[in-house]
């Protein structure tokens, strides 16, 4: 056997054994290769296991110096593609304000729809790819990036061409999103949105590749129960996958909705009760939960403890975005998941990995297997555990993506 690249001198290779999402207790089981090799051709895994085990011959050699390695990390939620700031808001929750009552007011989200759209499309491409390349560094090497801050459909696109464009500037996989973020608030504008949407745009959507998934925020100030039905209805029709936002700040039926038509995800769930635990127990759809909204805006933490102890497949991303979390580490996303959570540090480590992938769709990402692609981090330890451990990117030494190494 020949290889392009062999990965060696690697005190633990860990990654998440079998295929798709880890449910409940087998979250915790991690697939551990002491003094171990990987070989790497064509940007994919061929081979992997003890270093000792290695029979083949590989062009060139790359030293992880004693150090653990882990798969690349995957985030399944992001919404990077944005103009403007929300510094007013912050400084408005530090004095009391909720961001329910700032976003009844005009800002949060509104605001940074006008922000957006308001910005040239060169410079919206430029801020976005400084907010991937900080994320690739800190170990993300999988990225969903959501629209939703375009309002108009116009500018939804253009979001979404943004995404695209990004996509030949970074290592990294972007996964486009197109997400239904609030609907006008005039209810004659409002009907007239849902119809194009349901009719038009999103059939467009699907017939050019913009996206690959149809994400709803389902809430009582954004989209109702009904209203989300016709969408990811709608979207289904098309053949694109669908993903929710629900339960951020009421349990209204949107998790239950969303596990109706397949969801690959329901996203946030920080309001989920018993019912919603029970109804994500027994289905394929994955729990995200993103512990940067609890830091930031100090909400209740979303109950992945009690989702994996019910046998739900529960993962984690940043949600990163300019108000409710301006989080850019997937490693710090993990560690924070630990700690709000209550995940242990196995547990988060799958739900970075293998879980976030499949909350994607994904099958060629959040392992370190033969066939699957050749994305993975060097820490500067040899314990995998300091991913989870440290508070911050400074876990991971060095950061590899379809076996090209990402440069500081």
């Amino acid at each position: 056997m020949i290889a392009d690249q062999l990965l060696t001198n690697v005190s633990q290779l860990v990654t998440a054994p079998g295929r798709g999402a880890r449910r409940g207790a087998a979250m915790r089981d991690l697939e551990i290769t002491r003094d171990a090799a990987v070989a790497i051709t064509n940007g994919r895994v061929m081979w992997c296991g003890a270093r000792t085990d290695w029979n083949g011959t590989a062009k060139v050699e790359i030293d992880a110096a004693g150090c653990a390695v882990v798969p690349g990390l995957v985030d399944p939620h992001t919404h990077v593609v944005w103009g403007g700031d929300r510094l007013a808001d912050f400084e408005a929750r530090t004095s009391g304000v909720t961001y329910e009552q700032v976003l009844a007011s005009g800002g949060g989200i509104r605001h940074t729809v006008a922000c957006t759209n308001a910005t040239a499309a060169v410079e919206l491409l430029a801020l976005a790819q400084a907010r991937v390349v900080r994320m690739m560094r800190a170990g993300a090497t999988t990225i969903e990036v959501k629209s939703g801050y375009g309002f108009t459909w116009d500018n939804e696109r253009r979001q979404l061409d943004a995404v695209r464009a990004l996509s030949a500037h970074v290592p990294a996989q972007l996964v486009a999103t197109m997400l239904f973020h609030l609907p006008p608030r005039d209810p004659r504008d409002r009907l007239e949105y849902m119809q194009h949407a349901v009719r038009e745009f999103i059939p467009d959507l699907a017939r050019d590749g913009a996206a690959t998934a149809v994400d709803v925020f389902i809430e009582r100030d954004a989209f109702s129960v009904d209203e989300a039905d016709m969408l990811l209805r709608a979207a289904r029709h098309v053949g694109l996958a669908c993903k929710a936002h629900v339960d951020q700040f009421s349990a209204i039926g949107g998790l239950e909705l969303a596990v109706q038509h397949g969801a690959l995800s329901v996203d946030h769930l920080e309001a989920s009760g018993p019912a919603q635990i029970a109804a994500l127990a027994t289905v394929t759809t994955v729990g995200v939960v993103l512990p940067g909204v609890t830091l930031h805006l100090g909400l209740r933490a979303a109950p992945a403890r009690a989702l994996v102890d019910a046998g739900a497949a529960v993962a984690v991303g940043t949600d990163c975005n300019p108000g409710s979390s301006p989080l850019f580490s997937m490693s710090l996303a993990m560690a924070l998941a630990v700690r709000l959570n209550g995940l242990t540090p196995a547990e988060a480590f799958s739900a970075s990995t293998a879980n976030a992938a499949a909350a994607l769709g994904l099958t060629h990402v959040g392992r370190l297997a033969p066939t699957m692609c050749a994305d993975f981090l060097i820490l500067h330890g040899a314990d995998w555990r300091d991913l989870p451990y440290t508070l911050g990117e400074d876990a991971v030494d060095r950061v590899f993506i379809a076996g090209d190494e990402l440069l500081r």
